[in-house]
């Protein structure tokens, strides 16, 4: 049986096998160098092995996290790309601030793709700080500094606490969100940033004895790890008869009641991690279960949070390829001033000014010096809040509405009714408003967002009453004493004597005492008499005296004329 099938040349197999070994040996060696695609998403931005930054460019983020800055952010990461940056530092000192304006500077942070950017910790990142910095691609810990403590709080009448259970979902659902996406974004350990957010998180760090991996898990990680049966945590207990609780201080464990896990315990390679590079002694578990993570420079570079720590901008070169000149970008003075403006000590002065410009204002009517100051201090009173996204349009026009009701009762309304009430009501609530930030706001109307409400609602009503309080002292003060001092007493007219307020007198020249008339009707006891050419009104003492009787003036007490009949002096 014969084949159709012509045979292979030996030379066209030769030539393809050296063809097939070449082309694996050269893909084998243009991927020897390759990093193999991670679960945990995407690589975090790094700086390029070759070339420099030669537009570095710096800018502080320092103290409270609010609209305004925000809005000075913004400002001055525009004029950073205008200018050309390629690297921003974002100087950091801040105990934290408002949770959507926070997860805003976030957004703008990683929406910058052609800019290297590094949150540089100094001192503090606390709250919305800590957030902030992980959103940047690399963080750097200052010689002493620290970062963590990000959980979103309530403040009430017992000070402090954490979100109720019912609405912590909605509280922190964007917050964990924001994190979760830094933290894959720049391959944080998930677990420990949770730990900065919920207080309730235990942390254990553990390292294969092995293969020197390590590893930070929770609970039932490392009991999985250590290949023990599942434990308990720190229990919370009742005490006998006692509303309050405490927690136990010992582990419960199903096979050793009362005994910590210790090393001794594991049944495979995994440890407890003993000490790291600036840790020599680290107790397990690193994050409790009772309190938020909040990180050293040390423990954050141990963590992998931070790539180093510096003292100084110039050591930045150390770690950067660094070749031009830092450029700073801080907040302008408007800025400061709107900040300053908006603090509630500063507010509380303002209200003062407001009270006592309308209270001199009234004692001297016309506009003058002291209502333009009462003017100037309610227009700062509540611009200053409502740039830095405290106050609303809504708060404004409610209290306006206070105002024009006010004004509607004592103008057009007599007496004081229902207008008056509901002015006054509006009025307060319009300030103490002012002071109550809205985390999510709409384009008009206020959505109360319970962390600050409380705090804010405390806030107002303390400054408020104490303004009102220092007003009145003032308000005794100004109108007893200033009179009498020179130059300042000009800004209070003095208080009028019996003279200035009595009535003017009809008929000055005539009429007084020992002038002698006729009466032009009967006086019984009172009517009319002519002295001279003025007609004067006249009493008698009790007696009826007929017309065209002759009189002489015997009182004259204000415009009050007694006269008796001459005939009857007779």
């Amino acid at each position: 049986m014969s084949s159709n099938v012509k045979p292979v040349p030996v030379w066209l197999i030769t030539t393809a096998s050296l063809l097939l070994t070449a082309g694996l040996g050269l893909g084998l060696a243009l991927g020897a160098g390759q990093t193999p695609p991670s679960d945990d998403g995407p690589p975090a931005d790094q700086p390029p092995a070759a070339g420099s930054y030669a537009k570095p460019h710096v800018i502080t983020i320092s103290d409270e996290i609010t609209e305004v800055t925000l809005k000075s952010l913004e400002r001055r990461i525009d004029d950073a790309l205008a200018d050309g940056a390629d690297l921003i530092i974002f100087d950091i000192d801040t105990p934290g601030g408002i949770v959507y304006t926070t997860l805003e500077i976030c957004t703008k942070i990683k929406n910058l793709s052609d800019v290297f950017t590094v949150a540089w910790i100094n001192p503090k990142a606390f709250s919305a700080g800590a957030i902030i910095s992980l959103a940047c691609d690399d963080i750097v810990m200052s010689t002493r500094s620290t970062i963590g403590d990000s959980q979103p709080i309530m403040i009430g009448p017992g000070g402090a606490t954490g979100v109720p259970e019912e609405i912590e979902a909605k509280m922190t659902s964007p917050l964990i969100e924001e994190v979760r996406d830094s933290a894959r974004r720049n391959r944080y350990d998930m677990d420990l940033c949770l730990a900065m957010i919920r207080p309730e998180t235990e942390i254990f760090w553990v390292e294969n004895t092995e293969t020197g991996q390590r590893d930070f898990v929770d609970r039932a990680g490392r009991d999985e790890l250590f290949g023990i049966e599942p434990t308990e945590g720190p229990q919370r207990i009742k005490k006998s008869g006692q509303e309050e609780e405490e927690e136990t201080t010992q582990e419960r464990t199903t096979y050793k009641p009362g005994q910590r896990v210790s090393d001794s315990m594991s049944q495979t390679a995994w440890r407890y991690v003993k000490s790291a590079p600036g840790l020599p002694d680290i107790a397990q578990p690193i994050v409790t279960g009772r309190l938020l993570l909040t990180m050293t420079q040390d423990e954050a570079v141990a963590y992998g949070f931070a790539k180093g720590i510096l003292s100084t901008l110039d050591d930045f070169r150390t770690l950067y390829p660094i070749d031009g000149a830092f450029q700073t970008l801080d907040y302008t003075w408007s800025e400061h001033m709107v900040a300053f403006l908006s603090n509630p000590l500063v507010r509380g002065v303002l209200f003062i000014l407001i009270m006592m410009g309308a209270y001199t204002e009234f004692k001297s009517p016309g506009l003058g010096a002291p209502g333009l100051v009462a003017i100037v201090a309610l227009a700062i009173f509540l611009g200053a809040p409502y740039l830095t996204g405290v106050a609303s349009i809504a708060d404004i026009l409610i209290l306006f509405v206070g105002v024009a009701l006010l004004l509607v009762e004592i103008f057009l309304i007599p007496g004081f009714g229902v207008a008056g009430i509901l002015g006054l009501l509006f009025i307060v609530a319009g300030l103490l408003m002012s002071f109550t930030p809205a985390e999510a706001p709409g384009p008009i109307w206020p959505t109360f967002n319970y962390r600050y409400t409380l705090q804010g609602l405390k806030w107002g009503m303390t400054v408020l009453a104490g303004g009102m309080l220092t007003s009145l002292v003032f308000m005794v003060i100004l109108g007893r004493f200033m009179p009498q001092l020179p130059y300042v007493g000009r800004v209070v007219a003095p208080n009028p004597t019996a003279a200035d307020v009595a009535a003017d007198i009809p008929y000055p020249y005539e009429a007084r005492v020992g002038d002698q008339g006729i009466t032009e009707s009967q006086l019984r006891p009172a009517g009319k008499a002519r002295f001279g050419s003025t007609l004067v009104d006249v009493v008698t003492e009790g007696e009826f005296v007929e017309a065209k009787t002759p009189v002489r003036v015997i009182e004259r007490r204000g415009n009050r004329v007694v006269v008796r009949s001459i005939t009857s002096q007779a």
